[in-house]
């Protein structure tokens, strides 16, 4: 597994990683000459939309989010298949060593990165500064399927900029954040192990190293299909460890994947950023047929993901009972003051204090033990726990 330091020439969507230092100089130079001749303009998508341009993209929702195929490492094909949800890769041929760079990063994002913006109102041209009130409210949440073979990390990059950027800004000097759901093979992070923490409900290993800007990768010691976090929980861990400052500028959110080996079937099937109050935007298409009615038993576990001055981030987990569920609502009373902002994965109902959330078409039938979960963001003082029922 390779700690050599990866650069991030201009024509990259995400950073060039694990590249061994004698390549670093050649990289660069080749990378600029391809940036001037590939890069491509952002396209609307249309419904399933193919790419398979080497840094091909186009955006979704409106222009909400940019998705690009970015194959960076590799001259072999890779396709990607858009949706208005996210995408999937369709065709990933070729591969590349496990102790070197991996052969791409397909990714969709909010923001901007190498002069390819997004329309997003969260995450604007000139960025959002960490000590900003707004930096505090950026939450995100991807749900990711994997194929059953190849060698990939499936992961978040959160760019981070010393000075206030612009929509030309190329590489970013401050920070590098990536969160890791998911890896398999013999791959590792840039730099080193560094500890091990808990954060927005779930267990990381911390890795440090820096290629001229810090690299901080968080890596889930388990599996994960999906995740939801505000920005501010990880990056007040790095400003903690002294590994970035609040004078920086917080610059994309991207979620997507670094396949070595294979690639075809990884899929980012939801993907959000929201945050300055936005109410959250539906990325889920209308149920084409009803959703059957309740059946069966199901059990709901409330976890605070992070709180912040007015507000706070909670997940819920939904559990079958031993028949199996074919629908579910869950039912639960906030504190005095308290009210639900947005929520993710679910369908929510209430009003005031009353958190009242339905399954979507898409989970709401669930096998006898099986589980799904929704997040969502409240205003007011954040409960601890939260008692709840589910039927």
């Amino acid at each position: 597994m390779s700690r050599s330091p990866r650069l991030s020439p201009a024509p990259r969507i995400s950073p060039l990683p694990r590249r061994s230092p004698r390549l670093l100089a050649a990289s660069v130079a080749l990378a600029a000459l391809l940036a001037l001749l590939t890069l491509a303009t952002a396209r609307p998508a249309a419904a399933d939309s193919e790419i398979c341009e080497q840094y091909g993209t186009t955006t979704v929702q409106g222009g909400r989010y940019v998705v690009g195929n970015n194959r960076w490492g590799t001259s072999a094909t890779q396709c990607i298949s858009v949706n208005d949800r996210g995408f999937r890769i369709t065709r990933a041929d070729g591969q590349t060593a496990t102790n070197g760079a991996p052969k791409s990063y397909p990714t969709i994002y909010a923001g901007c990165h190498y002069g390819t913006c997004s329309s997003s109102e969260v995450i604007g041209p000139n960025g959002v500064r960490v000590s900003d009130s707004r930096f505090a409210s950026i939450q995100t949440s991807v749900s990711m399927t994997y194929p059953s073979s190849g060698t990939y990390d499936a992961a978040y990059d959160i760019w981070f900029h010393r000075s206030q950027p612009s929509a030309t800004t190329g590489q970013n000097d401050g920070a590098e954040l990536m969160i890791w759901l998911n890896r398999q093979g013999s791959i590792q992070p840039i730099g080193s192990k560094v500890a091990t923490v808990n954060l927005a409900g779930s267990t990381w290993d911390v890795w440090f190293g820096n290629t001229g800007w810090n690299v901080v990768s968080y890596v889930r010691t388990s599996t994960a299909g999906s995740v939801s976090f505000s920005v501010k929980t990880f990056f007040d861990d790095m400003l903690a460890r002294g590994y970035g400052q609040s004078s920086w500028y917080l610059t994309s959110v991207q979620a997507g994947f670094e396949p070595w080996i294979g690639g075809t079937g990884l899929a980012v099937t939801d993907f959000s950023v929201t945050g300055n109050g936005q109410p959250p935007t539906q990325t889920t298409p209308p149920p084409t047929q009803t959703t059957p009615p309740p059946g069966g038993s199901c059990s709901a576990t409330y976890a605070l993901v992070g709180s912040w001055g007015g507000g706070f981030q909670a997940n819920v987990t939904v559990k079958a009972g031993s028949s199996g569920v074919t629908g579910w609502t869950v039912r639960g009373t906030l504190p005095s003051g308290s009210g639900v902002q947005n929520v993710w994965n679910g369908r929510s109902t209430g009003s005031g204090s009353s958190l009242v959330v339905a399954n979507e078409s898409y989970n709401g039938s669930l096998a006898p033990g099986a589980s799904t979960t929704f997040g969502f963001v409240g205003t007011g003082n954040a409960p601890s726990s939260l008692a709840l029922t589910c039927g």
